[in-house]
């Protein structure tokens, strides 16, 4: 009897484990099979209000076309100079670091070298002799005008002149560019000495000398750079250039420093392409025309705009993406308590906070949509 009674008491728990797995997978099934589209969700009002969320409408918004493209901060070629020296010489002095500021005109290095004394000299010789030599070349050709002298004699006198003159006003330019003062050499005062003197104002932003080294004449002394105008050097792709124009929005950031975003416009589109790379230069001009601290050769992300549009479109927080599908909240009723009827929606691009709705056309101007949490209630009822 009692064996009876523990195979029905087996059999009992049998039966109860086997209905609870079927009950699950019966839920599981209809769960799984579930779809977001067209589900009613309801709050109260007291939730609503509680959780500040806001009912909006389909609204007209600026969408833009853009570009994306990359390039760098530079300046035009005006605003730097390569400082290099006419003559080799040894470095005497070079007070500058590379971060210095100088203004236009200030001596940079001295370079010594006993050749500007050899040249200052035969200046000086030569000076001496186109004296006497422009005397005799006169009196010869008075005599030849009156036939006292002979034709040779005057020409010889003539070459003897213009060559000792050609010497001298070569001599006196070579002085010149080596920036030695022909006034103090011409009263005996002869230097070792040239001193290179910047040629625009800006900041040191290469020193390739020390004291005492050699200079040769093809040698890069330093390099200094005015960033009081600086721009934009952007490569845009061949299969975009036709879509830029000048005088078109650039909008871009320095990766490396942040966030922050700055404006520029297209002021020159180049019109050859990188064999290499397949792509075009493009100039911009900064639109405030202040370099905020940037640095030459800074890397940029920018975009062009390239067009503008007017689409409908919704807040970015009205739409919640679940898997690849893309769903919003539609109010039925705000009486004691909202109701909202989940829909399915095709979006477009986001720009500034908006994204557009392609699928506009299955809604009326009056809906009103959750414009502000709708996440968590899409969310919660998955």
């Amino acid at each position: 009897m009692k064996s009876f009674q523990y195979i029905i008491f087996f059999l009992s728990i049998l039966l109860v484990s086997t209905c609870g797995d079927s009950t699950n997978s019966s839920t599981d099934t209809e769960a799984s099979t579930g779809s977001l589209e067209d589900q009613t969700i309801e709050i109260s009002k007291a939730q609503f209000d509680g959780d500040q969320m806001q009912l909006g409408k389909l609204s007209e918004q600026s969408f833009q076309s853009m570009v994306q493209t990359t390039g760098m901060i530079d300046v035009p070629p005006q605003n730097r100079a390569i400082i290099s020296s006419f003559a080799g010489g040894y470095v005497q002095k070079t007070p500058l670091l590379v971060g210095n500021l100088v203004r236009k005109g200030q001596m940079l290095a001295t370079l010594e070298n006993p050749e500007f004394v050899e040249m200052q000299q035969t200046y000086l010789e030569t000076a001496e002799q186109l004296t006497f030599l422009k005397s005799e070349f006169d009196r010869q050709k008075a005599l030849f005008d009156e036939q006292i002298s002979s034709q040779k004699n005057f020409l010889k006198a003539e070459s003897e002149y213009k060559s000792a003159l050609a010497l001298y006003n070569g001599l006196k330019k070579k002085l010149q560019m080596l920036n030695i003062n022909i006034d103090a050499v011409e009263v005996g005062n002869i230097t070792s000495e040239i001193a290179l003197y910047a040629p625009i104002s800006g900041s040191i932003t290469k020193m390739n000398i020390s004291k005492g080294s050699y200079v040769s004449p093809a040698d890069v002394i330093l390099e200094i750079i005015n960033t009081d105008h600086i721009h934009l050097e952007l490569a845009v792709f061949e299969k975009d250039i036709l879509k830029v124009k000048e005088g078109q929005k650039i909008v871009f950031k320095i990766p490396e420093t942040g966030e922050e975003v700055y404006e520029a416009e297209v002021h020159l589109v180049g019109t050859s392409i990188d064999l290499v790379n397949r792509t075009v230069m493009v100039h911009g001009h900064l639109l405030d025309d202040e370099n905020h601290g940037f640095a030459v050769g800074m890397f940029v992300d920018a975009q062009i705009i390239t067009d503008t549009s007017k689409e409908p479109a919704l807040p970015d927080d009205a739409i919640i993406s679940v898997d690849d599908s893309h769903f919003v909240l539609l109010n039925t009723s705000k009486d004691e308590s909202y109701s909202f009827l989940r829909k399915e929606v095709t979006v477009g691009a986001s720009y500034n906070g908006f994204t557009i709705i392609k699928n506009a056309g299955d809604f009326s101007e009056n809906d009103l949509f959750m414009v502000k949490g709708a996440f968590n209630l899409i969310r919660s009822d998955e």
